[in-house]
């Protein structure tokens, strides 16, 4: 007597675009993503099919349609805040810092001293040796939001806030863990820095690995972004290495370019094998440290740039200079 056959699982036909063989097997449409990633997002598939999913997604890694599918997925399934602010700048912080301390922290609020408004978030703990935003924010007497509520309130008053990947989405955040039972990043490293889930007009982010810079850029092109800059940051931060030229990728609009930044020193740092977290402070507060200096006014001028706040690269980091001079004693008020 033969058995019934089992119908197949709606999910099946997601892993198997991807894993069908290498004559077989094609990249998702970006439609296909979105409701692969709502499914998901759902918890509606099974503990295998996601991590098939998530592996052979990795393999191959990911195209610009399926960027934009998974961050339309996602967006679609997170519970957000109905009263927010506006917001001028959604800044990414989804690596962690392990050969220099994270001075783009310092830019981000020496500009929101001045009036922009950053939303910052970010994944921690994935990768061991690192120091995360959470840490070193801490160490400047700055809280981390512990919900996307809280965040909008620190936007209000403060002009900035963070939050981690557990406040935004419980469940983002599990998938996430999965590295370290899959033993591979996952897609969410990649997709995450693009979420802007309160819609600021402008985005900033860092890779680590060169090859994504056009893959980011052709996603927020396709995801209707207005403007975005993306580059190599330092340790994968949206931290200008002021000792390195640096290439911005852009979207303004309905222009996609490639911006050439100069290097602003001729000095390169050694790594810091200490990585004390006071020094942020004392760099705020005054202490010198030419290489702090230029790696934070540097990045301010890539965002001032990036927000039209100035016309020109030589405005920019003139402009930045001014504000960095003008901080205010403490990074939050």
């Amino acid at each position: 007597m033969s058995g019934t056959t089992p119908a197949e699982h709606p999910f099946a036909a997601f892993v198997r675009i991807l894993g069908k063989g290498p004559n077989l097997s094609r990249a998702m449409t970006s439609e296909e993503t979105e409701t692969a990633v709502r499914m998901i997002m759902r918890g509606e598939v099974r503990p295998e099919q996601l991590g098939a999913f998530l592996c052979l997604m990795r393999v191959k890694t990911e195209t610009p349609e399926e960027v934009a599918g998974f961050v339309r997925g996602i967006r679609a399934e997170l519970s957000v805040p109905t009263q927010r602010p506006p917001v001028d700048l959604d800044w990414s912080s989804w690596a962690g810092k392990a050969r220099q301390l994270p001075w783009f922290l310092l830019a981000a609020l020496a500009l929101a001293a001045q009036g922009v408004r950053i939303f910052m978030h970010g994944a921690e703990h994935h990768t061991a040796g690192r120091v995360y935003t959470s840490e070193a924010l801490a160490a400047l007497g700055v809280a981390t939001a512990g919900s996307l509520e809280q965040a909008a309130a620190g936007l209000e008053q403060h002009n900035f806030a963070y939050v981690t990947l557990p406040a935004i989405s419980p469940r983002l955040h599990e998938i996430m863990e999965l590295r370290q039972i899959l033993g591979v990043r996952s897609p969410l490293h990649t997709v995450g820095r693009k979420l802007n889930i309160f819609d600021a007009p402008a985005q900033i982010l860092a890779v680590t690995h060169p090859p994504y810079l056009p893959v980011h850029q052709q996603a927020a092109h396709l995801l209707g972004q207005p403007k975005v800059a993306i580059f190599k940051g330092e340790g994968g931060e949206v931290e200008r290495r002021p000792h390195k030229p640096c290439t911005v990728y852009r979207v303004d609009g309905e222009l996609a370019c490639e911006d050439e930044w100069p290097a602003l020193t001729t000095i390169t740092p050694p790594k810091d094998e200490v990585m004390d977290l006071g020094r942020l402070l004392a760099v705020w507060q005054g202490q010198s440290d030419p290489h702090a200096e230029a790696t934070i006014t540097g990045t301010m001028a890539i965002v001032l740039h990036l927000t039209g706040r100035a016309a020109s690269q030589s405005e920019a980091q003139a402009m930045a200079g001014t504000m960095w001079a003008e901080r205010p004693e403490r990074p939050v008020a």
